[in-house]
């Protein structure tokens, strides 16, 4: 037997060795992540004779997203960015600066969907418009409701975020539900081409003045704006307790609204609504403005709007996006209802002004205060 066995060992090594250069004589032609890509970012720039030409956007913040993470890079001085050994897969694409001559205005552009494949090479330009660049945005939306089988959503609150280093003050800023026009373009949209957005049916605001500087926000803060300032555990244990939050919706309007003596409030602006600030558990659209708007019944300008963002339940929806794609060319997709999960920005301060690229698309357990 062992001699058989000692025979046996020899062929079988033999065999191996035949076996081994085969198999790696011709290996794979083409291997997964050998995908190249090359962007041009251009900015379009318009002379003291109102001639137009298109500029590159150089040393500009170039953020790719894919199912793989989030990976970000900048552009050369020509306004290029040229990429290699990445994965297949479907990339975001957004480009993002200052204007060379005023920090106020951010150049900003996207691809919202480029495939990329293992060993070709793909080009593409993106043309950055320019919008107004406040630094603050909506980090965090939670709407759901937390697991329960009572239909209990009166938890939900809203997360802001300021990006930027230096203070922000958020005396007289607007939060607005955008709901309305529905026998229109739908809500958000630019109903008469006058550069508003009309459908608000719900706006609160932060005491005070657009200009007036008595509510920081510090840079790289986390803001809580509640709907009700509660221990909501107490109601349903799977919820959150928001009785420390830094803000709370209070409808000085209505007689049965909640007011947490210890939380300041942002107040009601519209005096025949007397409900507290609700969403929809799964579609809406959320809009901050600097309040220097302030009359929505003609709709909201375009050119005060600080963030807005809108999600819908259905990544290929029945009904069409309706909020202005100067202010969201995209819109996030929401979680289940009474799940206890939010929706996130991928990363803190990521708002390319295309929410299907900035929002991270797995909806985790809300996390009121941090990200």
């Amino acid at each position: 037997m062992s001699f058989l066995s000692k025979h046996m060992r020899k062929y079988l090594l033999i065999a191996l060795l035949l076996i081994i250069p085969a198999c790696t004589e011709h290996p794979p032609v083409m291997t997964d992540g050998d995908a190249e890509v090359r962007i041009v970012a251009l900015w379009e720039h318009i002379d003291d004779e109102n001639n137009a030409f298109h500029l590159p956007l150089s040393n500009a913040i170039v953020t790719l997203t894919s199912e793989y993470g989030i990976m970000m890079k900048s552009t050369n001085e020509y306004g290029e960015l040229f990429l290699s050994n990445l994965p297949t897969s479907e990339y975001g694409i957004s480009v993002r600066r200052p204007h060379p001559d005023d920090n106020s205005i951010i150049f900003v552009g996207s691809i919202t969907s480029l495939t990329l494949i293992s060993g070709r090479l793909t080009q593409d330009t993106i043309l950055a418009k320019p919008i107004s660049s406040f630094g603050l945005s909506i980090n965090e939306i939670y709407v759901a409701g937390p697991v329960n089988s009572i239909f209990y959503f009166y938890d939900q609150y809203l997360e802001l975020y300021n990006s930027t280093d230096s203070i922000k003050y958020l005396d007289g800023i607007m939060i607005m539900r955008v709901s309305g026009n529905n026998d229109g373009q739908g809500p958000g949209a630019d109903e008469n081409g006058d550069g508003s957005i009309q459908g608000v049916t719900y706006a609160f605001k932060f005491p005070g003045s657009p200009g007036e500087q008595n509510h920081p926000i510090y840079p790289k803060q986390f803001l809580v704006l509640a709907q009700d300032a509660v221990n909501h555990k107490s109601m349903v244990s799977t919820s959150f307790d928001l009785s420390n939050v830094d803000w709370e919706f209070y409808n000085q309007f209505s007689p049965n609204d909640i007011d947490n003596p210890n939380v300041p409030n942002l107040i009601n602006m519209k005096s025949d609504h007397t409900t507290d600030f609700f969403l929809n558990l799964i579609s809406d659209v959320v809009v901050i403005s600097t309040g220097e708007d302030s009359i929505w019944t003609d709709g909201i300008r375009i050119d005060t709007i600080i963030d807005a963002v809108e999600y819908q339940t259905n990544p290929h929806p029945v009904s069409r996006k309706t909020l202005d794609p100067r202010v969201d060319r995209g819109y996030v997709l929401s979680p289940p209802r009474y799940s206890g999960l939010s929706m996130k920005r991928r990363e803190p301060g990521l708002d390319t002004n295309n929410s299907s690229d900035d929002f991270n698309p797995v909806h985790t357990l809300a996390t009121p205060g941090y990200h």
